[in-house]
């Protein structure tokens, strides 16, 4: 299981801005049986395990010479850059089922793509699951090899998921099919007014918290 090295943060506040600067990521660690810890990783291994782990695959935080397992729960990047500029990690129960975010990785190519000149319509890329922590999967395959014609259609019912996966949607929701030619174009403009949700703010509060709660 990949290792993620953490030390307990003694910067707080506005002051955070110092550490990004030298390549120190700041964050929060949480959960069930643990009292909120305020925490900094190194930016450079956290990338390279975050690429790994995603955030619904469990992960070793190494935190004063003891490992424990934990989910990256949550990430803020910069609007603009997209570098990370805060982290949750959670620290599950292993024996109770928890709900996470999973990614949709499409492999295979749709013959009424390549045959019918069709245009592939990704309706849904993730989907919210529930399992024991230990369960969770990276990402779910969705092989679109079987997308012939215009009339056909891959299901949440038709995902393939681990056993002691529920996938928390209805069964019968469209997840992909191939478009005739033209159809996406009508669409176009619609989704061109859809505006992307904003990134989410830090977590200062939380930070603020857990201080005031240390120092009790």
């Amino acid at each position: 299981m990949t290792i993620l090295k953490a030390k307990i943060r003694q910067t707080l506040g506005k002051k955070v801005k110092n550490l990004r600067k030298k390549d120190i990521l700041p964050g929060v660690l949480y959960g069930p049986k643990i009292k909120t810890l305020v925490l900094e990783v190194g930016l450079k291994q956290f990338e390279e395990i975050y690429k790994e782990a995603g955030e619904s695959s469990l992960i070793s935080l190494e935190l004063n010479d003891k490992e424990d397992q934990a989910l990256i729960h949550e990430v803020t990047r910069d609007p603009l850059t997209g570098k990370f500029l805060h982290v949750d990690f959670f620290q599950p129960s292993m024996k109770e089922k928890i709900e996470a975010t999973v990614l949709l990785i499409f492999e295979g190519e749709a013959p009424a793509v390549k045959n019918l000149s069709g245009t592939l319509a990704k309706n849904i890329q993730e989907v919210e699951v529930k399992a024991l922590p230990q369960k969770l999967p990276k990402e779910i395959i969705v092989n679109i090899e079987i997308l012939k014609t215009f009339e056909d259609s891959i299901l949440i019912k038709d995902l393939k998921v681990p056993e002691g996966v529920e996938i928390l949607k209805e069964p019968e929701e469209v997840v992909a099919q191939v478009k005739p030619p033209g159809r996406i174009e009508e669409e176009a403009g619609d989704l061109a007014e859809e505006k992307p949700e904003g990134v989410k703010e830090e977590k200062e509060k939380e930070e603020a918290q857990s201080a005031d709660t240390d120092e009790k």
